[in-house]
């Protein structure tokens, strides 16, 4: 008689991580590293997870760290609610619940040969980041590779220090923004959609990848539409009221996708006729 199947991890039960480490990144975002319990969590640029906290509730973040670094898993939190707030006050050697990883990743195969440009609004940088470090771990597969970032005020940028080495680099071209100059800031002032025109790129045959708020992904395409991207090489990643993670709860539907489910990276024509529609 075959012996029973080993018993399944049940999808909507978190597993305890414990953290490694903590980093304040700006003035309400803080980076965790969390060590996974069986020593390596593999994951795709793009995907997330469901971090919860012990007596408050979980809440969809998406990794950002190094998906050639299985053994340290990374997220990058803004504290804008209570659930936030208690998973960003953890400290070090606290547990973290984690349900993941979920959801559609960066197409990086599809990048291959290709220019790649990067266009991140805010955190929106995070969920990019493991997809920054795939292009440069690889960097002989690529064409061009652009990043173009912007912020409200150069507090709010984040990776400060991964930005200024990626500026330092021969092999790309890393542009940062801020809505607002303070602090003696010296780079230039405007939205990100500034620095698509200023970008050295092959916008024909260039494939983007696009995160941030809503309005800012909006904006960041029309930009790169009148560049002369393709439509059908934008691509976006949403993450809008996920619940459960696994398509069930419906919090997250966008029309018939579900952004948990079936995103949160999407082609841009898939989602373009959605976004542009207004909610009730």
């Amino acid at each position: 008689m075959a012996p029973d199947p080993a018993p399944r991890q049940d999808p909507m039960t978190p597993v305890p991580f414990r953290v490694r480490h903590v980093r304040r990144e700006t003035h309400d975002v803080w980076t965790l590293e969390l060590e996974p319990p069986g020593g390596r969590f593999p994951f795709a640029p793009g995907q997330f997870n469901m971090l919860y906290a012990f007596g408050s509730g979980e809440v969809p973040i998406s990794i950002s760290g190094d998906p050639d670094r299985p053994e340290v898993l990374t997220h990058t939190i803004r504290a804008v609610g209570a659930v936030t707030r208690a998973v960003c006050e953890i400290p070090r050697g606290g547990i973290l619940g984690v349900r993941g990883p979920y959801g559609t990743g960066w197409p990086m195969a599809e990048a291959d040969g290709r220019d790649v440009v990067v266009v991140a609004g805010g955190i929106g940088l995070a969920p990019l980041r493991p997809a920054l470090f795939r292009l440069m771990s690889r960097r002989e597969r690529f064409g061009r590779v652009a990043i173009l970032y912007g912020a409200r005020t150069p507090s709010d940028l984040i990776y400060v220090k991964e930005l200024a080495k990626w500026r330092g680099r021969f092999d790309l071209e890393a542009l940062v923004t801020v809505d607002a100059a303070r602090n003696g800031w010296r780079g230039p002032v405007g939205t990100v959609t500034t620095l698509i025109p200023r970008s050295r790129f092959d916008a024909a045959h260039a494939l983007a990848f696009v995160c941030g708020p809503e309005v800012m992904i909006r904006f960041t395409v029309a930009a790169l539409l009148d560049r002369g991207v393709p439509r059908e090489r934008i691509h976006v990643s949403m993450e809008r009221n996920m619940k459960c993670g696994v398509g069930l709860c419906g919090h997250c539907q966008l029309g018939p996708e579900f952004v948990c489910k079936d995103g949160p990276v999407f082609p841009y024509p898939r989602v373009e006729r959605l976004m542009k529609a207004r909610e009730a």
